[in-house]
């Protein structure tokens, strides 16, 4: 059998993604926000809501088509039932030996905030080589993420990868049609200083952890030594993959999310958090690294995270190595006091 086309399969990424876009945006002009945040369901460890629903015959559609031609194993919530929920085996019939990759979609992230017309959400898209169950985000070898903006916003960037291959993206004119290539482009700034940086706390729960993280992180670093003076910002982006892409974009200088480790943490205090990311939220993050992002768990090393959707995630990303050298070590040490590593 022939080897798959990465190239191949990222245009077709690509070509989903924009349908889904397309789908969304149209969608969003027709419907009020309210009917858009109806919950349609809780699956998967998340919530399900109408506008999430409105995309999963897209994904299902290109998929079938993909099957035609490499068999494989599809990873995304609303598809599958019973034990086998959040993956499906294509073309029907195959068995799961027989795929030849593992597509993990997440077709919205950001729901949350582009339901609400606030902020952009994005779709995001990761394929690996298919090693059964052990078959991790760090074996994602091709990803695409495309943004999916508000009403009133008239461009749109797409950014993907291949391995070793570097990351390279475009930005179209949704009123024109024009595409113009764009370069993601990281902080080069060895500090945090006068730039963002933030650790994710979106949702009620050990919240008053996280914010002692990051109080405690900024003081270890000297930024809290003229309190009257701000030198770092703090912006809440409801969006892992987005989140992502302002660090890729020169934007923010370091993200987290250690809701996963907070979640599993049955010796402190106070209820958990009641959501944290999962893999497919994540399912982009090879594009960041080939951009020259480092991300990492919270032990430094690679995220050998399954794909599956039920998965709790955590994560940290640097916009370069000499800043990952300067907070690395006293934000483990943070994070060992509490005991999260």
């Amino acid at each position: 059998m022939s080897e798959w086309s990465a190239e191949w399969m990222r245009d077709e990424l690509r070509e989903m993604q924009e349908a889904i876009r397309g789908a969304l945006m149209a969608t969003l002009r027709a419907s009020q926000a309210e009917a858009l945040a109806q919950v349609a369901t809780e699956r998967g460890g998340d919530t399900i809501y109408a506008i999430d629903a409105e995309v999963e015959e897209v994904i299902l559609g290109y998929a079938r088509r993909w099957a035609e031609r490499y068999p494989l194993v599809l990873v995304a919530e609303g598809i599958g039932e019973g034990a086998e929920e959040g993956a499906v085996v294509l073309p029907h019939g195959a068995a799961e030996r027989d795929a030849r990759l593992r597509v993990i979609v997440d077709p919205i992230d950001g729901t949350r905030g582009i339901m609400y017309d606030k902020r952009s959400a994005w779709s995001l898209a990761g394929v690996a080589p298919n090693r059964g169950p052990e078959t991790t985000l760090a074996d994602i070898v091709v990803a695409v993420q495309t943004e999916l903006p508000t009403t009133k916003q008239y461009l749109a960037d797409t950014v993907w990868a291949i391995t070793g291959r570097g990351a390279a993206g475009e930005r179209v004119d949704l009123l024109s049609g024009r595409r113009a290539p764009w370069a993601p482009r990281p902080s080069r700034a060895e500090t945090l200083e006068h730039g963002f940086a933030s650790l994710a706390e979106f949702f009620p729960g050990r919240r008053a952890i996280t914010s002692d993280i990051q109080d405690r992180l900024a003081a270890a670093l000297g930024n809290m030594d003229h309190p009257e003076r701000v030198r770092i910002f703090n912006d809440q982006y409801i969006c892992s993959g987005g989140q992502l892409y302002e660090v890729m974009a020169g934007h923010d200088r370091f993200v987290g999310d250690i809701r996963g480790h907070l979640r599993r943490a049955a010796h402190l205090p106070g209820p958990p958090p009641g959501l944290a990311a999962h893999p497919y939220d994540l399912c982009t993050e090879l594009i960041a690294r080939e951009a020259g992002v480092i991300v990492t768990d919270l032990d430094g090393g690679p995220l050998r995270y399954p794909l599956a959707v039920d998965a709790d995630v955590s994560f940290l990303a640097y916009a370069n190595p000499a800043l990952r050298a300067r907070v690395e070590p006293p934000l483990q040490g943070l994070l060992r006091e509490y005991g999260l590593i």
